[in-house]
């Protein structure tokens, strides 16, 4: 459910009066005009435009039933992914503020049925060779595979896991059991290279020769006749291991016993993992790759177009 449909933006401002944290603030403060706000909101703690209160550019949301639709919408949206408490809050933090949020997530994420049934307890293992370090997004990339899913409509079984090692933004794309390295490659322009262009290296624990017939096909589908410097790395990082864990995690919270339905969430799947902020490089791979969070409804609500669009400028 998505709290756009049950906050009511006159009601959230009529609330600020009886809020035990807020209400001297609120009254404190005189209703700013747009240009003021513009300029120097970052530079006061609170400030108030449009009716809302806000501290620097979040939205202050006071003691009600707002607060629990906020949390779970970060935490169980449809654009988010049942993460855990550190990183619902992170979701949270961009645009919410209010006393002792930190509570609340962790009470709410604990109370998830979901998330209890669904998230792995294994812990990582394995040693990984170590690779140089990545100078751009999409220069050098891992591949990988989640193999026997269950068939969905379309016939789908497996999943394609590109992972870019600069941003660690990831495609996932459904493939069929069945798919070569023909087909694959096929994949790899339509996802990946008609939005990133070609890798320098890519890193697999596949077959070697499957990666040799990949880059083949590949080069063979652009029908370029130069010679060319990329390289195949038949070894791990770790880095597909994490992702392919995570991946399983939120597919299982996502598809509640729906086994075969997995690829209708896949996309929004993938956004939540490229949404959320990931520890290694403490941004999200959306602000490293693109240089903004795209919007999710908690971006959007309960304020008007005129502040949501004010807000992130």
């Amino acid at each position: 459910m998505s709290v756009a449909r049950d906050i009511d933006s006159l009601e959230v401002v009529a609330l600020y009066p009886e809020d035990p944290v807020f209400a001297q603030i609120f009254e404190d403060c005189e209703e700013w005009e747009r240009e003021r706000w513009m300029r120097d909101r970052s530079s006061t703690p609170y400030s108030k435009f449009d009716g809302f209160l806000f501290k620097g550019k979040r939205l202050c949301v006071h003691v009600s039933s707002w607060r629990e639709l906020f949390v779970r919408e970060a935490h169980n949206g449809g654009l988010m992914g049942h993460f855990g408490i550190e990183k619902t809050r992170g979701i949270l933090e961009e645009q919410s503020y209010w006393p002792k949020m930190h509570k609340d997530v962790v009470r709410i994420c604990g109370q998830c049925v979901v998330c209890r049934r669904a998230k792995s307890r294994l812990l990582p293992h394995g040693l990984y060779t170590p690779l140089t370090t990545p100078q751009r997004p999409w220069l050098d990339i891992s591949m990988d595979f989640v193999l026997g899913l269950p068939r969905t409509k379309r016939g789908r079984g497996n999943i394609f896991i590109v992972v870019d090692q600069f941003s660690k933004m990831a495609h996932f794309i459904p493939c069929h059991k069945c798919d070569d390295a023909t087909n694959v490659v096929s994949l790899f322009v339509e996802h990946v290279v008609k939005l990133r262009g070609i890798p320098q290296t890519i890193v697999s624990d596949r077959d070697p020769k499957f990666l040799s017939h990949f880059w083949k096909e590949l080069w063979g589908r652009l029908s370029t006749k130069l010679l060319f410097s990329t390289s195949c790395h038949p070894q791990t990082d770790g880095q597909t291991e994490v992702v392919n864990r995570i991946l399983g995690s939120m597919l299982r919270a996502v598809v509640q016993g729906k086994l075969a339905s997995w690829e209708e969430h896949l996309p929004l799947v993938e956004f939540a993992y490229n949404r959320v902020t990931h520890s290694t490089i403490g941004m999200t791979p959306f602000k490293v790759g693109y240089g903004f969070n795209p919007l999710t409804p908690l971006d959007l609500t309960p304020l008007s177009q005129d502040v949501v669009k004010l807000r992130w400028e």
